[in-house]
C-alpha cells in the first residue's frame, strides 16, 4: 500500500506539473511575443508621426514604403503583427506597420531572440525542476505514508503473534483516528475470541466431567462383578449399566443439540405451531410420569411460527425443570399479549434467588439446592431452552410464582 500510494501521488503530481509547465511555456511565449508586437507597433507609430526617416539598426528592421506599393521587401502586416524570418538574418522577427501622413507606410520589425531565450531558459528550469519536485513529493509521501501505516504494521505484527494460548494480548489503541478505531475493533474481536475460547474450554471440561461419572459407575460395578462373581446379580449389573448408559446418551444428545444450535444460522422454520397443543401434550406426559398436581386451566390458544419439534423440546424441558423442583404443584399458563404469545411454567418449590436468575441458563449450571445429579440433571435443560427461545426470536425471564416457587416466562412472536 505504501508503494502504491507513493506511486499514485508521484503520477498525479507529475501529470499536473508537466501540464502546468507546458501551459506556462506557451503563455510565457505568447505574452513575450505580444510585448514585442506592441513595442513594434509603438515604434512604427513613432516613426510615422515624425519627419525623420530612420533606417534599420542592430535591434530592429525599418522599411519605408509607398502605401500603394505591394512589391516591397517585407509584406505589410496590416493592423496586426506577423512573425517571419527575413532573408539573410537567420532568425524570426515580429513586424508591425503604421501609415504616415504623406502616403507612406513604415514597417518596423524586432527580433524574437529574447523571447526564444526566455522560453528556452524556462524550459530548462522546468526540465530540471519538475523531476526534482516529483522526487520531493515521492519522498515526502513515502515518509508520511510510512508514519501513518506504522500503527497498522504494529497491529498486524501483534495480531500475527497472538496464538490460542495468548488470547489475553491486545493491540495498542491510544490513537483517536481511523487507525485507533481499527485497533479498538480488533481488541473487541479478540475479546470475543477469548470469551469463545474460554467457553469452549469450559464446555469441554464440564462435558468431560459429566461423562466421567457414569463411566466410573459402570467401571466400578463391572470390577466388583469380576472380582466377586458370586455376590453380583446379573440383573442388577445390567440395570446399573443400562441406567448409566441412558444417562450418557441423554447427555450426549443434549450436547449434540447445543452444538448444532451454535453452528446453525439464526432463524428457524416459518411453520405455524399451535403452542397450546404442545403445552397440553407436555402436561399430559408430566401427569403420567409424576404424582404432582398439574394445572392447565390458564392455557388458552396461542399460535407461533417455528420448529414444532424444537418448541416441544423447549416446553418439555421447562416442564421437567418445574417438576424436579416442585413440592406438589406445577402450573402452565398461555396467553396472547401485545408483545406476543406468553408461556409461563411455575412451580411451588424453593424458587430461584435473584442473583442466580441470570446464570441458570448457562450450560452445566446447578444451583446449590439441586447439585446432586439424581435431582439436578446435567445442567443443560435450561441452556437448551434459552437457545431454542433465541432461535425463535423470543425472550425468557424468571420471576417468583404466586406459590413462592420459580416462574419461567417465555415470550415468543405471534404468528402473523
Amino acid at each position: 500500500m505504501r508503494l502504491r500510494v507513493t506511486l499514485a501521488a508521484v503520477l498525479v503530481v507529475g501529470i499536473a506539473l508537466v501540464s502546468g509547465a507546458l501551459v506556462l511555456v506557451a503563455l510565457l511565449g505568447n505574452v513575450l511575443t505580444g510585448q514585442v508586437c506592441q513595442d513594434s507597433h509603438d515604434r512604427a507609430a513613432q516613426l510615422a508621426s515624425g519627419n525623420d526617416r530612420q533606417t534599420s539598426t542592430a535591434t530592429e528592421l525599418i522599411q519605408w514604403t509607398d502605401s500603394a506599393d505591394a512589391g516591397g521587401r517585407i509584406a505589410s502586416p496590416g493592423s496586426g503583427c506577423v512573425a517571419v524570418e527575413p532573408p539573410g538574418y537567420g532568425e524570426d522577427f515580429v513586424f508591425a506597420s503604421a501609415a504616415s501622413g504623406v502616403g507612406e507606410e513604415v514597417i518596423v520589425g524586432r527580433p524574437l531572440v529574447d523571447v526564444l531565450d526566455s522560453t528556452r531558459f524556462v524550459r530548462r528550469v522546468l526540465v530540471v525542476g519538475v523531476p526534482l519536485m516529483m522526487g520531493v513529493v515521492g519522498g515526502v509521501t513515502w515518509l508520511v505514508t510510512g508514519r501513518m501505516l506504522a500503527p497498522v504494521t504494529a497491529i498486524r505484527r501483534e495480531v500475527d503473534e497472538i496464538t490460542a494460548a495468548e488470547l489475553h494480548r491486545r493491540v495498542p489503541s491510544a490513537r483517536g483516528d481511523e487507525v485507533g478505531r481499527l485497533a479498538t475493533t480488533m481488541n473487541r474481536m479478540l475479546d470475543r475470541l477469548q470469551r469463545s475460547h474460554e467457553s469452549q474450554l469450559q464446555f469441554v471440561s464440564d462435558a468431560s466431567h459429566e461423562l466421567r461419572s457414569p463411566l466410573a459407575t459402570i467401571r466400578q460395578h463391572a470390577e466388583v462383578a469380576r472380582a466377586y462373581p458370586g455376590r453380583t446379580c446379573v440383573a442388577d449389573l445390567a440395570a446399573t449399566v443400562l441406567a448409566e448408559d441412558l444417562r450418557m446418551q441423554g447427555l450426549v444428545d443434549d450436547l449434540l443439540l447445543l452444538a448444532r444450535a451454535d453452528e446453525e444460522p439464526a432463524g428457524c422454520p416459518d411453520t405455524p405451531v399451535d403452542l397450546d397443543d404442545v403445552v397440553f401434550a407436555a402436561a399430559k406426559q408430566l401427569r403420567m410420569a409424576t404424582n404432582l398436581t398439574i394445572e392447565t386451566a390458564a392455557v388458552s390458544a396461542g399460535q407461533v411460527r417455528g420448529d414444532r419439534v424444537a418448541l416441544a423440546r423447549m416446553v418439555g424441558n421447562l416442564a421437567d425443570n418445574a417438576s424436579r423442583h416442585a413440592r406438589s404443584l406445577v402450573t402452565f399458563s398461555l396467553s396472547e399479549s401485545a408483545d406476543g404469545v406468553v408461556l409461563t411454567v411455575a412451580d411451588d418449590g424453593p424458587g430461584i434467588a435473584p442473583e442466580d436468575r441470570s446464570r441458570v441458563f448457562n450450560r452445566f449450571v446447578r444451583l446449590d439446592s439441586a447439585r446432586t445429579r439424581e435431582s439436578g440433571g446435567a445442567g443443560l435443560g435450561l441452556a437448551i431452552v434459552a437457545k431454542i427461545v433465541q432461535k425463535h426470536g423470543g425472550t425468557i425471564t424468571i420471576d417468583t410464582s404466586p406459590n413462592g416457587g420459580a416462574s419461567l416466562v417465555v415470550t415468543l412472536p405471534r404468528a402473523a
